[in-house]
């Protein structure tokens, strides 16, 4: 398995990319707002994910570890296949995200070949998988919750207990002071 390449984009098609890894030019799928902002020559880090089939193996690309982890969780999804996923993939993990939380079907059924009922079988099976997955928790990537759990990060906590103690704070706690006593206080009962 090939966990991600950091190479050269050496080539770009509409759709595939070509990444040049030590003189090794490979064949990656990425959503299509990507192509627009990989320029040729440049470098690139790029989250992979290994498709095989009995005629093929095919890598699909991403930027960030959320999206590889939604593009995977969509392939469990019954009828929604590697094309179908990173379509829907590049609609942005925040935007899924939301249409998922809001059951919003005609949100998907925008995206091409996704019909009604591939939207609703995708809010119903990932509602719950979403929900579990911290790493497509966007809310922990902005502003002063970053803040807070970069500091209990660097405070020695373990990344899943400092998230669960960020996700108990309430509205109540203003400042970032509060928020991070709050969490130790939170953190300290454990």
């Amino acid at each position: 398995m090939i966990g991600f390449l950091s190479g050269t984009i050496r080539d770009k098609y509409p759709n595939p990319i070509i990444v040049d890894v030590g003189g090794i030019g490979y064949v990656v799928h990425v959503p299509d707002r990507l192509i627009t902002q990989l320029p040729v020559n440049a470098p690139c880090l790029l989250y992979i994910h290994t498709h095989v089939r009995e005629d093929a193996l095919d890598l699909y690309g991403f930027l960030t570890k959320a999206e590889l982890t939604l593009f995977e969780l969509l392939l469990t999804v019954s009828g929604i296949g590697p094309k179908t996923g990173l379509t829907i993939v590049d609609r942005g993990v925040a935007a899924i995200q939301q249409a998922v939380g809001k059951s919003d079907v005609d949100f998907f059924t925008t995206i091409p070949r996704l019909g009604r009922k591939n939207a609703q079988k995708i809010i119903i099976e990932l509602k719950s998988k979403l929900g579990s997955v911290t790493d497509l928790d966007l809310s922990l990537e902005h502003g002063e919750t970053k803040e807070v759990l970069d500091v209990l990060l660097t405070m020695g906590f373990a990344k899943h207990e400092a998230m669960e103690a960020i996700k108990k704070l309430s509205d109540a706690e203003v400042s970032l002071e509060q928020k991070i006593r709050r969490a130790l206080q939170l953190l300290a009962r454990k």
